[in-house]
């Protein structure tokens, strides 16, 4: 269940996956010291930062509550958690609905006159045989 729910348009499902991705990224490749999970300030900062960083992007989500105590067992927060988080809470959100999208693609008419144009008087009618 989704609490706090915000408005999650394509740019704020982006942003949320970016910082996720970046966060994992960081862990895995730029901090090795990381390993020490609960015992290593720099990765409780940067679990909290990111943790802070989803609620005001995309709102609270169940998701998020495992993603964030996997990170404080030591190892664990190698697993990229916080970007599986991230794409389980917003699939499928942020997208254009089909109505929108229609709307969007539709073909924007006028009509003009409902009656067939006249003719002027005297001039003819050419019909062929595949008009009948």
């Amino acid at each position: 269940m989704e609490t706090g729910r915000k408005s999650l348009t394509p740019g704020r499902v982006r942003a949320a996956r970016t910082i996720a991705v970046a966060a994992d990224l960081l862990q895995i490749a730029v901090f090795p010291a990381f390993v020490t999970g609960a015992a290593s300030p720099w990765n409780d900062a940067l679990d909290v930062l990111v943790a802070g960083a989803m609620a005001l992007l995309i709102g609270w989500h169940w998701a998020f509550l495992p993603s964030f105590l996997a990170e404080l067992l030591p190892g664990f927060d190698l697993v990229p958690t916080w970007t599986a988080a991230v794409f389980f809470a917003t699939r499928g959100k942020g997208r254009p609905s089909p109505a929108d999208a229609s709307a969007r693609d539709a073909i924007d008419t006028e009509v003009v006159s409902s009656t067939p144009a006249a003719r002027p008087p005297g001039q003819a009618v050419n019909r062929t045989v595949t008009d009948f």
